[in-house]
């Protein structure tokens, strides 16, 4: 840091503004980061010192809000050390993360949602802005597919760790005779990219088609054309997106959606990972999930790729997930093997 804050001083600094501002931007990040590492250690500092005066005092109600308080800092204290591993440039961009249910009609499209809430209760746990951008609901329960936005920094860095096929084993709510079943779910996620970002894409290379929304809105959702459905012809992607009344707002989102998938192919092509990518698109059944779900005929949910399990299942739904992104993300590279 002291060599940043050396070259902002030079007589030269200034005759790259672009370079400078660049600069900036890193030794503010760096500062702010030492910063809050500072205010860390001076609570831990601040914490010792309380315990060893509760203990003195054996003040047993203290104590136990000391436990308490040990516990959220250390969470911080991982957060913080979590930041420091995601080196990427994407990882601290926002995501766009994707749930797709597999096959098995209303009982998988429930396991879809129960995992849309899950993700959304992590957010929340995080401060992170959601916005769903689109939703298709299930014709009985559930839903078909839904598109979030997850505004937040590191958002994509700590999320990117739930990429791939999620199991749900639990007695079927929907089955009359009690039986128990087993469900997929698929999860992917991508990095938004910064609005000031360029990607440059041809309007002669898009098709865009207009159609009524459907499932909840309102007469007016129904009556006109306001979902939007974008098709980017070189690459054949494909975006869709009714979550709003209005067709602007909907194209507006859509075009998000597309550049942020059109990013992702640039980075994959420039890091020659698309092989990597593309095993985490694998079919969404047996085999192939990185973690499952059990609620029956006992409870845990378990991560096939790092060993990390818990019995505390309700604790998970409700968005907890946060020791599964921390195994995952401080595991080895090599740990792609699945325990199944």
């Amino acid at each position: 840091m002291r060599e940043l804050e050396e070259k902002t001083g030079a007589q030269d600094f200034w005759d790259n503004p672009e370079k400078a501002q660049q600069i900036l931007k890193v030794l503010s990040e760096k500062k702010d980061r030492l910063q809050e590492w500072q205010k860390n250690q001076q609570a831990v500092e601040d914490l010792e010192l309380m315990l060893e005066m509760a203990v003195e005092a054996n003040d047993q109600e203290v104590l136990k809000e000391l436990s308490e308080e040990s516990e959220k800092l250390y969470r911080t204290i991982k957060e913080l050390e979590l930041k420091g591993i995601l080196s990427e440039p994407e990882d601290k961009k926002n995501a766009i993360l994707t749930i797709h249910p597999g096959a098995g009609g209303t009982e998988s499209q429930d396991w879809a949602q129960m995992l849309m809430r899950m993700f959304l209760r992590w957010a929340e746990r995080h401060n992170f802005k959601t916005q769903i951008l689109d939703l298709l609901p299930g014709e009985e329960a559930g839903i078909k597919s839904v598109t979030i936005e997850i505004k937040g920094d590191y958002a994509y860095g700590f999320l990117k760790s739930e990429i791939g096929v999620h199991r749900l084993v639990r007695i079927s709510p929907f089955d009359a005779s009690g039986r128990r079943h087993t469900s997929f779910a698929s999860v992917f996620v991508l990095p938004e990219i910064d609005e000031d970002f360029e990607i440059e894409i041809n309007p002669n290379d898009l098709r865009i088609d207009t159609f009524r929304a459907s499932g909840a809105g309102g007469q007016h959702v129904n009556r006109t054309d306001s979902a939007v459905r974008i098709t980017h012809i070189p690459t054949n992607i494909v975006v869709t997106c009714q979550s709003e009344r209005s067709q602007f707002k909907n194209k507006a989102n859509a075009m998000k959606i597309l550049k942020a998938r059109l990013y992702q192919r640039k980075l994959e092509e420039e890091r020659a990972k698309r092989q990597k990518l593309e095993e985490s698109k694998t079919d969404i059944a047996w085999g192939n999930q990185i973690r499952s779900y059990v609620f029956h005929p006992y409870n845990m949910v378990k991560d096939h790729r790092t060993g990390h399990e818990t019995g505390d299942i309700q604790r998970v739904m409700d968005g907890e997930i946060d020791d599964f992104i921390y195994a995952y993300l401080l595991s080895p590279p090599d740990n792609g093997k699945k325990n199944n």
